[in-house]
């Protein structure tokens, strides 16, 4: 399966499988389930950042001049309210200095479709590497929405992460943004009838903020 997927990069790691696996469980409760997310966003930020470019900086040691690296472009995450910030402050920890936007989006729980109700980011997009994060990718349909939001703002380099993805929101994104890479903890199988992914995690916002 994942080979139709040349946008995906799962993050094929013990400790990912293993906190994947904690997220899972029903008995989790929500200080558990935060740090968990919290720590495999830290992995997810380590694997995007691979692709920042760097520049040749000099810094004086406390015995003499050596040359070390700094990070060329800001960074800006952008949280899908309200579930993606659970994976903030796990981003924030690798990549302290970057500044961070909002985009609240509503599924219609009838169409399934995205509503936009909030939009709120910095304004150099276009000279920043931009991460979108949302713990789930379902359908798609409110990733490719967000996606499509700062690409008319201006982002050129966007990286979307997610915690578990579904196949036909991964071709979703696919589809309609082919130049967008997906980090992802874990595919999943499939969605249910209402939408949801199987056999996922539950509502990760519910489950993060104990709203169950």
């Amino acid at each position: 399966m994942l080979k139709q997927f040349k946008n995906l990069k799962l993050i094929d790691h013990p400790v990912v499988k293993r906190d994947i696996t904690i997220l899972r469980d029903k008995k989790t409760d929500p200080e558990l389930f935060r740090s968990v997310v919290s720590r495999i966003s830290n992995i997810l930020a380590v694997e995007i950042s691979r692709n920042f470019n760097s520049q040749r900086i000099t810094v004086q040691t406390p015995l003499e001049k050596t040359t070390g690296y700094s990070i060329k472009q800001d960074t800006i995450l952008i949280p899908v309210l309200r579930a993606g910030l659970g994976m903030m402050n796990g981003f924030l920890r690798i990549m302290p200095n970057a500044k961070v936007g909002h985009i609240g989006l509503e599924r219609d729980e009838a169409t399934l479709k995205p509503n936009e109700y909030y939009y709120k980011a910095p304004k150099n997009l276009n000279k920043s590497n931009v991460i979108l994060l949302d713990p789930m990718l379902a359908t798609g349909g409110s990733a490719s929405r967000a996606l499509k939001l700062l690409k008319s703002r201006g982002a050129k380099k966007i990286y979307f992460a997610c915690l578990v993805a579904a196949p036909v929101g991964v071709k979703k994104i696919n589809d309609d943004h082919p130049d967008i890479k997906i980090y992802c903890a874990s595919l999943d199988r499939t969605l249910n009838s209402s939408g949801f992914i199987l056999p996922g995690l539950g509502d990760a916002g519910d489950r993060t903020f104990g709203t169950l």
